[in-house]
């Protein structure tokens, strides 16, 4: 696309992103110009697309910027980007996140390594700065039947976090789980909690005749399993 400093409203229709978009698809974009419509406006005489490269060379991918703290936008809002239009290029990207982890879902895929949990969980969880619990629900065939999230907490709070566990399991009518979490950290190796956990959650499921079959530790894009170690 030719580079423009004017705003994109006097650009040749061919060239505005919004127009290229209905004309020959959303996937033949570029990354800026996706951004770009998302961004709307320009500020302080950059246009939309200015403005995108300008994250885009900060933050490189999407990915980077999903998870950014408030003071890495700082320099962006002094260029007259708010608070409203990063929530909304926040929540873009983690509408895409979600989009993934709904089709999985749908197609019901299953899962026979925890090489399978891992490539489904990993983009979802790796860049996450707090500690989160996802649980795998499977069927007999070891089908998926959902994928629930028990919120933020760690392996410190263990009561309430099997009982939500348990209690969903139940709902799902599911006779095996697989548990996943993220060490923030990047470092994927189980704590002692870690250890402790795992072997509470299997003692927990053998009471309600609901089998564990691996916990799984995502961190950074390596991951831990319990099962592959013997452990379970």
């Amino acid at each position: 696309m030719p580079k423009h400093s004017t705003s994109i409203n006097n650009w040749p229709q061919e060239d505005r992103p919004r127009e290229k978009l209905w004309r020959h698809g959303e996937h033949t974009l570029s990354d800026s110009e996706l951004l770009a419509i998302i961004i709307r406006c320009g500020a302080k005489g950059l246009s939309a697309m200015d403005l995108a490269r300008k994250i885009l060379h900060k933050f490189k991918t999407f990915r980077n910027l999903s998870h950014t703290d408030h003071s890495e936008w700082e320099e962006f809002r002094g260029l007259g980007l708010g608070n409203a239009k990063i929530s909304q290029i926040k929540a873009a990207v983690e509408i895409g996140r979600r989009l993934v982890e709904t089709e999985i879902k749908a197609s019901r895929p299953r899962i026979e390594s925890s090489a399978d949990i891992a490539r489904i969980l990993t983009p979802r969880m790796r860049d996450l700065k707090k500690e989160v619990f996802k649980i795998v629900f499977l069927d007999s065939e070891s089908r998926i039947i959902d994928i629930a999230e028990t919120g933020e907490g760690t392996v410190n709070q263990v009561s309430p976090l099997l009982r939500e566990i348990f209690h969903k399991a139940l709902q799902n009518f599911a006779p095996f789980l697989i548990c996943c979490h993220n060490h923030p950290s990047g470092n994927s190796q189980p704590s002692p909690e870690d250890k402790k956990f795992t072997q509470q959650l299997i003692k927990a499921g053998e009471t309600l005749s609901i089998k564990t079959l691996d916990h799984i530790i995502i961190g950074g894009d390596g991951y831990f399993s319990f099962s592959d170690e013997g452990l379970i």
